[in-house]
Formats: structure tokens, C-alpha cells, sequence
């Protein structure tokens, strides 16, 4: 990791924290968005072609949702606000504090975020149902455009992460 400041900054502890849980995290979305289309999508359990191939999806790599975690990481980033470490009085390191909070804060998001058919849709389209480039990258942009709507907030590549105006 290229480091330009000083090593005890909030934002590269969060990130090493974040780069940790990735793989775990990425697992959870997939299994929580499959466990949710199930509920929401077929509650009846009928088992055609589709069924099938979601319930035996068993690809724990997640290429295809980079951009989607690294998004919501740093609108966490985004949203913590200040670079300041707090005072911690209860004996865990800053790093232990942020994988803990990131955990959480992940997880209660993607909860939140399967209740929207959209959502369930285009992670099954980037995981399950990929078959090509061409689908992952509009898959892509409609993740891009769910985190978008849902936090009011525009990513760009070179400005950052800006609020949205609201007319």
C-alpha cells in the first residue's frame, strides 16, 4: 500500500481493515442476496431452471462486486468524517475498533440493501448469472446507480465522493 502520510492515519488503518474483511464480506453479500431472492422472489420454493442454478451457485469469488465493495467502503469512509483517532478506553486497538465497526456497518447495508428487487438482481447478474464481460460491466453500473440513488451521493473517479443537490 503506497503511504504518502503519516502511518497512524484513520483512513489507511480503515483501509488495511477493510482489505481484510473483503473476501469475508463479499461471501456474505452473495449468500445474503441468495438467501433473500429465495425469500422474496420465489417464497413458494418452486424449483425451476433459475432456482436451481442460484441455490447451487457455489463461486466464492466475487470479481465482479470490487467496485460495489469498494464503493460502499468508501462512502464508510466518507461518512465517519474526520482523520482524528478517538481515545479507545476499553483496551481494543484502533484497527480492532474499525474491523469491528466496518463489519457492522456492512452488514446492516447489505440487509437494508435486499429488500430493493433491484439490488437482488444485479448481484445475481455479477455473480451467478455472469456469463461475459458485457454482463458484468451492466451489472456494474447498476450497482453504481442503486449505491448512488440510496446514499444521495456521486462517486467520481478523480473528485471523489460528492452529495448529490436535491432539486
Amino acid at each position: 500500500m503506497d503511504r504518502k502520510y503519516f502511518l497512524l492515519d484513520k483512513n489507511y488503518i480503515l483501509k488495511e481493515a477493510q482489505l481484510q474483511k473483503k473476501s469475508e464480506l463479499l461471501d456474505f453479500v452473495i449468500d445474503e442476496v441468495k438467501q433473500s431472492y429465495l425469500i422474496f422472489c420465489n417464497p413458494l420454493g418452486i424449483e425451476d431452471d433459475t432456482i436451481v442454478r442460484i441455490k447451487s451457485f457455489r463461486d466464492n469469488i466475487a470479481n465482479n462486486l470490487n467496485n460495489f465493495y469498494d464503493s460502499l467502503a468508501g462512502i464508510f469512509r466518507y461518512k465517519i468524517g474526520t482523520n482524528q483517532l478517538e481515545l479507545l478506553f476499553d483496551g481494543e486497538s484502533h484497527y480492532e475498533k474499525y474491523l469491528k465497526d466496518w463489519d457492522q456497518t456492512f452488514r446492516g447495508w447489505v440487509n437494508d440493501f435486499c429488500r430493493h428487487e433491484r439490488f437482488l438482481k444485479a448481484i445475481l447478474e455479477a455473480t451467478v448469472f455472469c456469463e461475459g464481460e458485457h454482463m458484468a460491466l451492466l451489472a456494474d453500473n447498476r450497482l453504481k446507480y442503486f449505491i448512488t440513488n440510496y446514499f444521495e451521493l456521486k462517486i467520481y473517479k478523480y473528485k471523489g465522493i460528492i452529495n448529490m443537490k436535491v432539486a
